[in-house]
């Protein structure tokens, strides 16, 4: 037997894959249904391929046959044999346990292939709509120069697939223990984890539950001749934390991981000079930061932290630690980028209470100040370039913005107010250095000062709604009020006044301004005239552009905000407000604004009440369409207890007096036992809506004269007078329903007075719904002699109407028929004779006089004709005022007898 060649038995269990009489000419390809053969024969020369070098080179040329695609000889095939398919590639991972490079090359060289033959715009779910397969072709030197026209190679995806499907991504992970007298390999197997990572989620999530990220973590700094070792991890890593998993920042936040971390990192900041090395600083500066929002992470205990931070404060503040003292910047965008990731990295790191005590230590704050100020008072290096430190600038504010309501010692011990007032003099100089940067925070306010104006502002914002009086007292002791105020006015003269920043900024000024003089007399004295004048301005333009998206919401809530704290409380400023016609302002926004803003306003109204001069501007006030004050808040009341959906009658009344102002989820929710501690339900409903400020503004207004109102209105009003009434009977059976819960029994008196409360207000409810059903009928009388004025006029017009048909009639008959003309003119003239005077005979006046008797004679006849009497008559002569009292009194009276002589 010849030496050079060893003759092996087959065993009986191995495969004959015997060639095809129709494939004599054709070498052996991989069928999807001979796969399973040949699994086996793989895994049997290497077996063998240990102690027999001999098998190893036929075991690298079947890995190269496995480079070309499956096939097929039926479309079903994909299907049928794809557990087969699965179970050759899991197979095939596990030949990277063997120790000859030359096998673990070309089985990675083999699955780089499979995503080598996808193009990019070829489907990855096994199907290619675009073109029909074609028989596969190779060039003509290659062995497999053309396949029979009955076997076709299987889907360009359908192979990445299957892979996901398998376990060979977890395999090659687990291999890269085993390679570390292998750097080449290794670094082929990194490329390889790199596609498969890039490729698709499920393969990042197999890595990730082998551990992979801490696994690539912890091998990335070994020692590694080509300089791509650390690069290719960072890339799995990347690509790693791209799908979100929080597992891998979990097992980045080791101890040993964050170590790796900070050995690779400050290896790049030392030895790194290339762009390619500073840009892989920066990625491993990245990775750092999505480890710093676990809170759960290491930094600080493996000292990583404070080195950051040490850096961070670099070159601004001179330091001694050896990390800083031979470290040179190039200054480039590079370092930039560096730059704004450590300052980002802070924020992060602020959440840890530790951490604020490194940066109190390195003088963070500090740094962050000596950033923030104007070029001309800056200590920042020169070598930056004007929009590199225009960046910085931007950054280190948005960073203290985080910083120092954290650090309130520390900004005030280095003159923060100082620092960003002089910033903010220098924004309104408008000086031509600003508008240059090309970063987010530069968003609206490109080519002016507006970007570190609204930063400034961010920050003076967050230090001062803190309300600490040393720091507000600080920042008013440098004439602020009025210069805000100055400002604010200023913007608003200007032409983008409609810019999001600019609105920003107004708004922000007019919070700082509320939390200012929110509990403090003198400052509101301050706000002055000046601050009403500002106010009523605002007010003025009302809410059409509240849903812009621009910020004209914020802006408008800022102000009736700015009201409240500033104005309201200060007879002063509360006089020059009315004066200014404030209140007739605020009703005019809460007519016009959504129902969000409702709530601020009444509150402001409210509190505005308690002035003497204030109802009468309500009173007087009138909408649009000329509705008063009170009709518009009865209205309001409406509209909130159908928003609550309170039940009321046709006619808005109280339809169940036991639950007069009862919402439906209080009766239909059980009632729960509320701590003492704890407001109720009854109680809590009173700040969530607004009946309980229209009530207490009615009642200033008061509940008698009010103008304007309907039928409906004065429904609305007597439940709106017995508002108080009805809520304290609802607390008080809220309070018997609780104790029955509790199956707790009060004692006889407090039953009693229970009973007797829940009375009273059930018999209020009812006198209010007979006081509103008496409101009706009267209404319902006005309507009906309404109703018969209305026919009585319509009677007299019709009237009117057929008296002028008549006329006409009569007009139409003169003028068409002579005759009836000449008949109407013969009775007009006879008519007219009859109404003229007649002469009259002389009337003489009537005479009086006065008789007397002068003789009486006797005859002989009986009776009064047996007498003769002789009379004497004498005129009388009396005044016209006597004459016409005499002749208006009863003829008889003054009748005479007149006896003929």
């Amino acid at each position: 037997m010849d030496s050079g060649r060893i003759a092996h038995r087959r065993k009986a269990d191995i495969p004959v894959i015997r060639p095809r009489a129709s494939d004599k000419n054709q070498h052996i390809h991989e069928l999807l249904k001979e796969l399973t053969g040949i699994t086996k024969i793989l895994n049997i020369c290497a077996e063998r391929g240990t102690d027999h070098p001999e098998y190893l080179p036929f075991l690298c040329q079947a890995l190269q046959i496995c480079r070309l695609p499956f096939l097929k000889e039926k479309t079903s095939d994909e299907l049928s044999y794809a557990q087969d398919v699965v179970e050759f590639l899991s197979h095939m991972g596990c030949l990277m346990r063997m120790s000859d490079a030359e096998v673990r090359q070309q089985t990675l060289e083999s699955v780089k292939c499979f995503y080598s033959c996808v193009a990019p715009k070829q489907l990855i779910d096994g199907t290619d709509r675009l073109s029909k397969p074609k028989p596969w072709t190779f060039p003509s030197g290659n062995q497999f120069s053309r396949l029979s026209p009955r076997l076709q190679p299987t889907s360009p995806g359908y192979r990445l697939q299957l892979l996901e499907r398998s376990d060979l991504a977890q395999t090659l992970l687990l291999s890269l223990a085993a390679l570390e007298n292998q750097p080449a390999i290794k670094l082929q197997l990194l490329q390889t984890l790199q596609i498969l990572s890039s490729s698709s989620d499920m393969n990042c999530a197999l890595i990730v539950n082998a551990r992979g990220a801490e696994t690539i973590c912890l091998h990335m700094n070994e020692p590694d001749p080509s300089g791509q070792v650390l690069f290719r991890s960072s890339e799995i890593l990347w690509n790693l934390l791209d799908t979100g998993s929080k597992e891998v920042t979990a097992q980045l936040s080791s101890m040993e991981c964050v170590t790796s971390l900070k050995e690779a990192f400050f290896h790049m900041l030392t030895n790194g000079s290339r762009h390619s090395d500073l840009q892989l600083r920066n990625d491993l500066l990245v990775i750092t930061t999505l480890i710093a929002e676990n809170p759960k992470s290491l930094l600080i205990e493996s000292f990583f932290a404070k080195q950051l931070v040490v850096l961070a404060t670099f070159p601004e503040l001179k330091s001694y630690s050896p990390l800083v003292c031979n470290l040179k910047l190039s200054y480039n965008n590079e370092d930039l980028k560096m730059k704004k990731l450590l300052f980002n990295l802070l924020v992060l790191m602020s959440k840890d209470f530790t951490a604020l005590q490194l940066y109190k230590e390195e003088r963070v704050m500090l740094a962050l100040l000596a950033l923030v100020k104007p070029p001309v008072a800056s200590s920042v290096p020169l070598e930056w370039t004007s929009a590199q430190r225009e960046e910085l600038q931007l950054q280190a504010l948005s960073t203290a913005c985080t910083l120092a309501p954290l650090m309130l010692d520390d900004y005030m011990s280095h003159q923060g107010n100082a620092s960003l007032l002089l910033l903010l003099d220098h924004c309104v100089a408008q000086d031509s250095f600003f508008g240059q940067s090309h970063i987010s925070h530069h968003r609206g306010g490109r080519g002016s000062t507006k970007a570190q104006m609204r930063h400034c502002i961010r920050v003076l914002r967050s230090v001062l709604s803190l309300g600490v009086d040393s720091v507000n007292q600080d920042f008013c002791d440098q004439g602020t009020i009025n210069q805000f105020l100055g400002i604010l006015m200023q913007m608003e003269a200007s032409p983008d006044e409609d810019d999001a920043v600019t609105l920003e900024i107004q708004s922000d000024i007019q919070l700082i301004l509320s939390a200012l003089c929110e509990n403090d007399m003198h400052r509101k004295e301050l706000f002055g005239s000046d601050g009403v004048e500002m106010a009523i301005h605002f007010l003025k333009k009302g809410c059409d552009k509240f849903y812009s998206g621009l910020g004209h919401n914020k802006l408008i809530l800022s102000t009736v905000d700015c009201v409240r704290s500033c104005i309201v409380g200060c007879y002063t400023t509360e006089d020059y407000f009315l004066a200014k016609n404030g209140a007739c302002l605020l009703l005019d926004l809460l007519s016009s604004s959504p129902r969000c803003v409702h709530c601020n306003v009444l509150a402001n109204l409210l509190e505005l009440c308690d002035n003497p001069n204030t109802a009468s501007h309500i009173l007087s006030w009138r909408d649009a369409g000329g509705q008063t004050a009170p009709r518009f808040l009865l209205q309001l009341w409406r509209d909130e207890e159908e928003e609550l959906k309170v039940s009321r009658n046709l006619h808005g009344g109280i339809a169940d007096p036991q639950r007069p102002i009862l919402r439906p989820y209080q009766q239909e929710d059980p009632q729960q036992s509320f701590p003492a501690n704890i407001q109720s339900a009854a109680v809590l409903e009173l700040s969530e809506n607004l009946r309980l400020k229209i009530f207490s503004i009615v009642s200033k207004l008061g509940f008698q004269e009010l103008p304007g109102l309907s039928r409906k209105d004065y429904v609305t009003l007597s439940i709106v007078r017995r508002y108080l009434d009805f809520k304290v009977g609802e607390v008080w059976n809220e309070i018997r329903r609780e104790l029955d819960q509790d199956c707790v029994r009060p004692t006889t008196p407090d039953e009693e007075a229970l009973s007797a409360i829940g009375k009273v207000a059930e018999d209020a409810a009812m006198r209010v719904a007979a006081e509103q059903n008496s409101i009706l009928q009267q209404w319902e009388k006005e309507d009906i002699r309404e109703e018969e004025l209305m026919y009585t006029e319509i009677k007299s017009h019709w009237k009117q109407w057929e008296l002028m048909a008549v006329s006409w009639d009569s007009y139409v008959s003169r003028t068409s028929n002579y005759e009836i003309l000449k008949d109407i003119k013969a009775k007009r003239e006879k008519y007219i004779e009859s109404s003229r005077p007649k002469a009259k005979a002389a009337v003489h006046p009537k005479e009086h006089f006065v008789s007397q008797v002068m003789s009486v004679e006797r005859t002989g006849a009986q009776g009064t004709a047996g007498v003769k009497v002789t009379l004497a008559r004498a005129p009388l002569k009396m005044a016209d005022g006597d004459v016409a009292r005499a002749t208006s009194q009863d003829p008889e009276y003054f009748s005479t007898v007149s006896v003929d002589e």
